[in-house]
């Protein structure tokens, strides 16, 4: 589950991804096991759901290269497009409203059309959160 952002920019609109993964790992008790992991550039951190072994990723980068830091996370720990989940802002839903979206285009979000260039696929799941327009 990737959180795509602007790292170091916390409390933003566009770090949305960010912080449904800060409260993600609250939830799943795993919020003190954020690490920084140099071979994919991103905040890791492990948790178990529902009998599912979860990677919870942060990319360290800014959003247009969130993908590189997603990629390098599938191949270390052998996951597949299909077996991605990124969870991103998305402007043209109204604040706080959340949708599902399997697989298509980036729809203009450079953090997904990174992960889908970095990827080489456009399988992955998203989780849309609104943050609607100024």
């Amino acid at each position: 589950v990737a959180g795509l952002g602007n790292y170091g920019l916390r409390g933003t609109r566009h770090n949305m991804g960010m912080e449904v993964l800060d409260r993600l790992a609250r939830q799943l008790a795993v919020a003190e096991g954020w690490r920084v992991d140099k071979r994919c550039c991103a905040d890791v951190a492990l948790a178990t759901a529902h009998g599912l072994e979860l990677v919870l990723l942060k990319p360290r980068r800014f959003m247009n290269l969130n993908g590189l830091s997603v990629a390098s996370a599938a191949e270390i720990y052998s996951l597949g497009p299909e077996d991605i989940y990124l969870v991103h802002d998305d402007l043209d839903k109204a604040l706080g409203k959340v949708a599902i979206k399997l697989g298509g285009s980036a729809r203009g979000h450079n953090g997904v059309q990174s992960c889908i260039s970095a990827l080489h696929s456009n399988e992955m799941t998203r989780l849309r959160v609104g943050i609607g327009r100024p």
